[in-house]
């Protein structure tokens, strides 16, 4: 299966011992996709700061397709992470960076490519919203974490233009989570998804509704793991497809836990 994810890339600083993480729900969506045997690709804005080339050495290790991507003058998004009695806690961010300022406009040749993939994968946080039109018009099945701070506006804005929304909504209760995933189908989602800290995952395709556990490891670090759970389901789902929803659930809450066994999103941290 041959993916992209559009949009955000970032560093996680760990000021409690100087050490900063790629990371960016585009780009771990990339990484982990990657991990699991995908043909991956990243498209997204690079800014020319220490940070983005640590981020860009990372990508050609693991050799992740950046081909299509820009490069604009500025400072990478990042968010620092604190320690605070043995849980880490996000401290402040620069809000995305230079990618705030200069948002990704596509052409033709950036269409071309991305129609050649299988599925897209974005977020809320990509700033990518005027591209959606487009991103529909290229034909190719669109993913989108909504994150935990969405609006019913912003969810009636983008919802028409996603097949598969992730929503993090440990926030409301139950009730409320199943309202949100209800609205995403009747805007168009063909699977809508909630996780849900530790009650698990909740999904909805139109017709029933299913629950997944989380697998309860003793983490080391739980950043990234909606973005691996997400990565996960959705590989196994569009590829083994007659095993059904509660399978691919399952094998995505499996690779969540693992990816909390290691520092940063996929670690390869960095001095700074």
């Amino acid at each position: 299966m041959k993916v992209l994810g559009i949009g955000d890339n970032v560093v996680d600083k760990y000021t409690y011992k100087r050490t900063m993480y790629p990371g960016g729900n585009a780009l771990n969506f990339s990484v982990y996709a990657q991990m699991l045997r995908a043909d991956s690709a990243y498209l997204g804005i690079f800014a020319t700061d220490e940070e983005a080339q640590h981020i860009k050495a990372v990508l050609k290790d693991l050799v992740i397709d950046t081909q299509r991507c820009k490069e604009v003058e500025g400072e990478s998004g990042y968010a620092l992470v604190g320690l605070e009695n043995g849980d880490r806690v996000f401290l402040e961010s620069n809000d995305g960076g230079i990618r705030k300022y200069h948002k990704l406009q596509l052409n033709k040749e950036d269409i071309n490519y991305i129609q050649s993939f299988d599925l897209l994968h974005s977020s809320k946080y990509s700033y990518i919203e005027e591209e959606m039109p487009t991103l529909k018009a290229a034909g190719v099945p669109i993913s989108f974490d909504f994150s935990d701070d969405f609006t019913e506006d912003y969810l009636s804005e983008i919802g028409p233009y996603v097949d598969y929304s992730f929503l993090s909504c440990s926030h409301l209760t139950e009730e409320e989570t199943r309202a949100v995933l209800k609205k995403m189908e009747a805007l168009g989602s063909r699977l809508s998804v909630a996780t849900m800290g530790a009650e698990g995952a909740l999904l909805y395709d139109g017709k029933s509704f299913y629950k997944q556990k989380p697998k309860l490891i003793e983490a080391v670090d739980t950043l990234g793991a909606g973005d691996s759970f997400l990565t996960a389901f959705l590989l196994h789902y569009l590829q083994n497809e007659e095993v059904g929803l509660e399978a691919s659930l399952a094998k995505a809450a499996e690779f969540a836990a693992s990816s909390c066994l290691v520092e940063g999103a996929f670690g390869h941290g960095k001095a700074y």
